[in-house]
């Protein structure tokens, strides 16, 4: 993509109402601009980097054996009276009559909807284990939006509903998903923590959540720090080895990890002193196990061997995919802007071109971004007539993860440089090199 052809509103001041880093480098970037109270328009950039995310979860979810579809925004409030959610939500429920006078809502959640489903088509254990999820904008009318996406009113999340023949499958299922939670953030260069939480209006006894440490966090939480070190790396997990799954969970919950709603001073301080941390966190992500709490209520039955009609086992798992772009930002930044990961990087190279109208810069340039091209690689060129220390600043607010700059004095050596986002460390090699190198950076992302 040519930056004189692009849309890309980056701004020089922070604006007054950004209150985090995330959500500041967001506006700056040309990411978001918002529309009302925690509503915002995805911008080019920003939309590049969502669809990234998406497709992470995606994958990681199909990678499991979850199956995707998708369900509507609106809701009708007779499923939510159905299942005794519909009075106790709350005013952050968005309730909307239509013309014909029936009773909506803009989902917070799909529980009742995925039941409905459920229950329309299953009917014996034959047909389970089954994992459904979709990847849906949802609406919660927060009484205090703030922090940009970290804490709005709109926001996109993966929901996956589970449903099993009986307990010990429906906690295999929330062992599966902590597996798969854990990878897809591992994926996007987040250390997310799974920790003993509390359930909240979704109901049921078994929960974590995962949470990213953040100074701007707006959980307390407390853990051994020892924690932290915990990688699945490139471990090829069966995720129908009910055992392996439950080894993996094991090794990543037992040491201890809490929010401050379910915090045990006992417990913790049973861990050794200098291992004992207190911090912030960022929630991105939950799993529930509920059991019958929704198909008891809602007529959801499977037949099982004995031709016994018993209530479907069920939990839900949801990642804030919008979300994430925040937390990703606040874990990984600096004072000059946003750093990507090679994963989730909106464009994986930058072409700075110092000398625009030069004849040599400009065909170098071009050979560079259509080299790239060839390898499978969209890079961001900054073709613009613009002095450097703009692009220089453009590119580094925007995190791109590598830059290959290109300039007169350069090119008479038969070099471009090439530098590292993450570790400012540069280059010099050769056009051909440059492009091999990064083709081999991502060759495997």
């Amino acid at each position: 993509m040519r930056l004189s052809r692009y849309f890309l509103p980056v701004l020089k001041e922070n604006p007054a109402e950004a209150q985090i880093v995330s959500h500041r480098y967001m506006l700056r970037a040309g990411m978001i601009k918002q529309q009302a109270a925690g509503i915002y328009s995805w911008l080019p950039l920003g939309f590049r980097v969502l669809k990234r995310i998406e497709e992470i979860v995606h994958q990681e979810q199909v990678r499991a054996g979850h199956i995707p579809l998708l369900m509507p925004t609106l809701q009708s409030a007779d499923l939510w009276r159905e299942s005794g959610r519909y009075d106790d939500y709350g005013q952050e429920m968005l309730r909307i009559i239509d013309r014909q006078k029936r009773e909506m809502l803009y989902g917070p959640t799909n529980e009742e909807m995925i039941t409905d489903i459920f229950r329309s088509h299953v009917n014996s254990y034959k047909d389970l284990p089954l994992t459904l999820y979709h990847i849906q904008w949802k609406f919660r009318d927060e009484m205090r939006p703030r922090f940009g996406v970290m804490r709005g009113r709109e926001f996109l999340m993966k929901d996956g509903y589970s449903f099993d023949i009986d307990k010990d499958a429906a906690l295999h299922a929330y062992n599966r998903h902590m597996v798969s939670y854990l990878r897809t953030y591992e994926r996007m260069g987040l250390t997310a923590i799974p920790m003993r939480a509390a359930s909240g209006p979704i109901g049921g006894d078994n929960t974590h959540e995962f949470l990213v440490l953040a100074q701007t966090g707006e959980s307390e939480v407390f853990y051994d720090d020892r924690v932290t070190a915990l990688k699945l790396g490139q471990r090829d997990i069966d995720f129908d080895d009910r055992a392996v799954v439950a080894d993996v969970c094991k090794e990543f919950t037992t040491l201890y990890a809490r929010t401050d709603e379910t915090h045990d001073v006992t417990a913790f301080e049973a861990v050794p002193e200098h291992h004992r941390k207190v911090g912030r966190g960022i929630e991105v992500g939950q799993i529930f196990y509920f059991g019958t709490k929704y198909s008891e209520a809602m007529g959801a039955m499977v037949v099982t061997p004995d031709g016994s009609r018993v209530p479907v086992e069920m939990g839900s798992h949801g990642i804030g995919v919008s979300r994430l772009l925040g937390a990703i930002i606040e874990a990984s930044h600096d004072d000059k802007g946003i750093i990507w990961s090679e994963e989730v990087t909106p464009f994986p190279v930058g072409i700075v071109n110092l000398k625009q109208g030069d004849g040599a810069a400009d065909a170098a340039c071009e050979g560079l971004y259509k080299a790239l091209a060839t390898k499978g690689l969209e890079a961001l060129y900054d073709d613009r007539d613009e002095r450097a220390g703009a692009k220089f600043a453009t590119m580094d607010m925007i995190g791109l993860p590598w830059r290959i700059t290109v300039g007169p004095r350069g090119l008479a050596s038969g070099v471009v440089e090439v530098t590292s986002r993450r570790t400012g460390e540069s280059e010099e090699v050769s056009p051909e090199a440059a492009v091999a190198r990064i083709a081999q950076i991502y060759a495997g992302v």
